[in-house]
């Protein structure tokens, strides 16, 4: 498998999607007379993975409150972004034993054919907003409710894992004699390694992602909002069968620089860059994280802002010649490319993070704090990884963002993110 070409007359190397793919590596050529997803399939591989993190952690079983965490074991959903910050519905799994979701009084209608889930009960709620004065009763109730369930399934053992669990839930669990450990390690720790039927839903997520950006792209014209611009990539993702985005990460001109700024109704005008981070949650829940920078004609660019887009690009095509299985994340910080100096200050927080049905672990960070931000861990085949780059120096007029999402697979890596680079801003020698 190819792990990057060359183009003719380049002095650095382009990676381009291969065409050379590996027998073990998810198809991107399907068509809609195919059916490329096995949907219950990936149920039961994700579910195992979380089964077999609970063994490997000596947990008797885990309740899940995040809705992402839920969907990633169960594939049930309902109201994700109101119940990431309400907590309104749970999902009880035994290493071994029956499934059981708490969901939202009158939905269990929703997961009536999701054979990963055996039983559905309504949820005894005790999140302030519903439960008032009366939190510390309810979640009483709830504990005991959970402790019956990890007496009956658990075979004696008491260590359960929770993701989310404020004081007086954790407080109700002790004083049912039950142990409560972390839940959300060990649920990063299963959705790290992709199934193939993973891929595939995330290569959709990723076509729906770069339709959006091609329509953001020919609607960049001097007079056009920020946030119109980033309407596009809403409204895409949302005709096209997408779920939400976490971010409103796009800003142009002046606004490029410092990085972390979002949309506003600033109207761009012709010679500025505009830089946007995609952070979209697609079709089947996936995620597409996907950065680029622009230039609104009508004009050229700069001298400085093709620099800063060359070297942001340097950055990348570096970061994935060495990405490799089997590397550590310590090696890979080591290996990574070095940032100069008159643009550190500003320089993006990671060099790649893992990506998923979010972004999720795991990360790295650059060498020069890795004992004070970093963790070491393997490279692992079917890994999927996001790479960043942020150009822009301290004080500056603008800023470059650039993203790549890679599949980690035995040969190497397959790029994953084929929107092209922006012609008029790449230097003459790339």
């Amino acid at each position: 498998m190819n792990d990057y070409v060359d183009k003719p007359g380049s002095k650095t190397k382009v990676f381009e999607p291969s065409t050379l793919v590996a027998s073990n590596t998810p198809r991107r050529d399907l068509t809609d007379t195919e059916t490329p997803i096995d949907m219950s399939r990936l149920r039961a591989y994700r579910l195992a993975r979380v089964r077999e993190q609970l063994v490997k952690h000596d947990y008797s079983a885990c309740v899940l409150y995040d809705p992402i965490n839920i969907r990633y074991a169960t594939g049930a959903r309902n109201m994700s972004i109101w119940t990431l910050h309400n907590e309104a519905r749970y999902c009880f799994i035994p290493a071994q034993g029956p499934v059981v979701l708490f969901d939202f009084h009158n939905s269990s209608h929703l997961s009536t054919t999701l054979e990963t889930i055996d039983e559905v009960r309504p949820t005894t709620v005790w999140f302030y907003f519903s439960s008032g004065p009366e939190c510390e009763p309810r979640a009483g109730k709830w504990a005991a409710e959970i402790a019956d369930l990890v007496r009956a399934h658990g075979g004696g053992n008491h260590r359960l894992a929770v993701d989310h669990c404020n004081p007086f839930g954790y407080e109700a669990l002790k004083r049912q004699d039950i142990e409560v450990c972390d839940g959300q390690g060990p649920m990063e720790l299963a959705r790290v390694i992709k199934s193939e039927d993973e891929i595939n839903c995330m290569n959709i997520a990723i076509s729906v992602c770069e339709a959006g950006m091609a329509r953001m792209r020919e609607a960049l014209a001097p007079g056009k909002t920020e946030i119109e611009l980033w309407a596009i990539l809403n409204n895409t993702n949302n005709e096209m069968g997408g779920e939400w985005i976490e971010t409103r990460l796009l800003t142009s001109g002046g606004r490029t620089n410092p990085w972390f700024q979002e949309c506003s109704e600033r109207i761009i005008r012709a010679g500025e860059l505009m830089s946007f981070d995609t952070d979209l949650i697609g079709p089947f829940g996936y995620c597409a994280d996907i950065s680029r920078t622009y230039f609104c004609g009508p004009g050229r660019p700069s001298a400085t802002q093709r620099t800063l887009y060359g070297l942001a690009v340097e950055q990348i095509q570096h970061d994935m010649s060495v990405l490799k299985a089997g590397m550590s994340f310590r090696e890979f910080s080591e290996r990574a490319w070095r940032v100069p100096d008159k643009y550190v200050a500003n320089r993006y927080g990671s060099v790649a993070h893992g990506v998923g049905m979010c972004d999720e672990y795991p990360k790295s960070v650059f060498i020069d704090v890795f004992e004070e931000k970093g963790y070491d861990g393997v490279y692992e085949p079917g890994m999927t990884i996001c790479l960043e780059s942020y150009m822009g120096e301290d004080g500056g007029a603008e800023g470059v963002k650039l993203e790549q999402q890679v599949l980690i697979t035995e040969n190497g890596i397959e790029l994953l993110s084929t929107f092209p680079y922006e012609e008029a801003l790449l230097l003459r020698e790339i």
